[in-house]
């Protein structure tokens, strides 16, 4: 992650498209300020534009329990239940304004309870400004239709371009939030401000620039060569090639660095799934989160420490184990939880630019409350970061890696996650020498349990449960039809209707 960071909206990065190599022109910006141009045109065409959205992943489970999901129109959805894709985007970005606006094909319909629950959502578009941005829908729900809707808003002030296919720009992962007109739509079942799906957007300009690229190469190649061989040789009057100037040999001789070997120490953050652990905790399930072993809570999950394992740079290969189990409890009968479910054993491996999360889980069928245990299965694929892992002052570091779940992992919850569905990104320090100094842990977050265990509704943070935040009125809202969310929750025969459900229990592999 870079040290400074400025927002990047749609716009911004338009406009340094081509320095990342996409095939983006905007003469208005890159113009020589000292050479007077013809003015260029207003605005510029973007095709080819999809847009990613799954708009709320808990409403999609909680459909496709009570009901079914219908696209059409050219809308795509992505396999086990995923999210919606919208293409064939077509718009503008104004080279005044720095706006965009684009237009994608495709609806998709919400159906639930014989029709009582009825959304359609149509003729999506996006349009940015600056670092704000907003989706608007055409609606359809049994109480009317209502045109150009503004759903949801953007916000584009921490989101950094990337280069997709035919030098696309991408913009990955755009936090997204719902307006009080979406809200309205759902009649109150989702308050203004809910957190939905992030958005990943991607646009093409229709004619790609073919005069930028012969000017910078002509003037950069023939002054900086020039200058460092020449300057280097007149430092050492001498001659004696017996001294190079070089400080790269006396900086390894100095400072040998450890390359390879047995790990002496290490820590994993991860917190599973935040708005799982919402939901474990909260007015639903009314349960708590366990965590022993030498496992801790923080701020933002769980820290597994003691790391075992070795570390190979040349092979650029990590296996680390871990030591700690947290444990999920909710649903309390008859003085036992029928929600119980647990990790253990937690292993990261990387291996040839692969990256997998391994762990021991338990996990009790909620109807017939049989425990299953699952050993070494492999819960999560890990999306790595670019460049090779090299230690830095003895230590390894892999920060905030994104983790989606495998097939095998929907297993663990009970099949009510799809396979690719994100979970926690996660954190890993390794340590190769014994004197090197491990990241400390960010804040714990109490409880009532004991040392090393987190109870109650404050255990973990973050994520809401159905259209109320965790620790507020605990009342799960209406659907704005007239049926209670108690009454969808029953029909549709499983626990959650709006937060991030599972019908799960606990295990792993070792005692602690």
């Amino acid at each position: 992650m870079a040290a400074t960071r400025r927002p990047i909206a749609l716009a911004a990065a338009v406009a340094t498209a081509a320095a990342l190599g996409a095939t983006f022109a905007l003469p208005a910006l890159a113009a020589d300020n000292t050479a007077p141009a013809a003015a260029p045109a207003a605005t510029m065409e973007l095709t080819d534009g999809t847009l990613d959205w799954g708009f709320k992943e808990s409403f999609r489970r909680y459909i496709g329990g009570a009901g079914m999901i219908t696209v059409a129109d050219g809308a795509t959805q992505a396999t086990g239940n995923g999210i919606f894709t919208f293409g064939n985007g077509k718009g503008t970005y104004d080279t005044t304004t720095h706006g965009t606006d684009t237009a994608f094909d495709g609806s998709v319909n919400f159906n639930a309870h014989g029709g009582v629950l009825d959304i359609t959502i149509s003729d999506v578009k996006v349009s940015t400004s600056g670092a704000a941005g907003a989706v608007t829908v055409d609606l359809k729900t049994p109480e009317g239709t209502a045109d150009d809707v503004a759903f949801a808003e953007l916000d584009l002030s921490a989101v950094r371009p990337g280069q997709g296919e035919g030098g696309a720009m991408v913009f990955e992962d755009i936090p997204s939030t719902l307006t009080k007109a979406g809200a309205a739509a759902f009649n109150g079942m989702y308050a203004e401000g809910t957190d939905l799906d992030p958005a990943t957007l991607s646009v093409k300009a229709v004619t790609p620039p073919t005069e930028e690229p012969t000017e910078e190469p002509t003037q950069e190649p023939t002054q900086e060569p020039t200058q460092e061989p020449t300057g280097k040789p007149t430092a050492t009057p001498t001659g004696k090639p017996t001294t190079p100037a070089s400080p790269s040999p006396s900086a390894s001789v100095t400072t040998p660095a450890v390359e390879q070997g047995d790990l002496v120490d290490g820590t994993l953050d991860w917190g599973v799934k935040d708005s799982f652990r919402t939901y474990v905790t909260g007015p639903i399930a009314k349960g708590e989160v366990e965590t022993t072993g030498g496992a801790t809570a923080s701020d933002s999950g769980y820290r597994f420490p003691d790391a075992t394992g070795s570390f190979d740079a040349d092979e650029q290969a990590l296996y680390a184990e871990f030591d700690g189990k947290v444990r999920f409890l909710g649903h309390k009968e008859d003085d036992a939880y029928t929600l119980d479910l647990s990790f253990t054993g937690l292993e990261v491996q990387v291996k040839d630019g692969k990256g997998t999360l391994v762990a021991d889980v338990s996990s009790k069928d909620r109807e017939t409350r049989k425990v299953t245990t699952y050993t070494d299965l492999a819960v999560a694929d890990l999306k790595l970061p670019g460049g090779e892992l090299a230690p830095k002052d003895g230590v390894v570091t892999l920060s905030a890696v994104p983790a989606t779940l495998t097939a095998a992992g929907t297993e663990a919850f009970g099949g009510m996650y799809a396979e690719g569905t994100k979970l926690d990104a996660l954190t890993v320090s390794v340590a190769l020498d014994a004197d090197a100094e491990l990241p400390g842990v960010t804040g714990g977050t109490g409880g009532t349990g004991g040392p090393g265990t987190t109870t109650g509704g404050g255990s973990t943070t973050g994520g809401t449960v159905g259209g109320g935040t965790v620790g507020g009125s605990g009342a799960l809202a209406s659907t704005g039809a007239g049926v209670p969310a108690g009454a969808l929750i029953a029909g549709s025969g499983v626990v959650v209707a709006a937060g991030a459900a599972v019908v799960i229990a606990a295990r792993r592999r070792r005692t602690v």
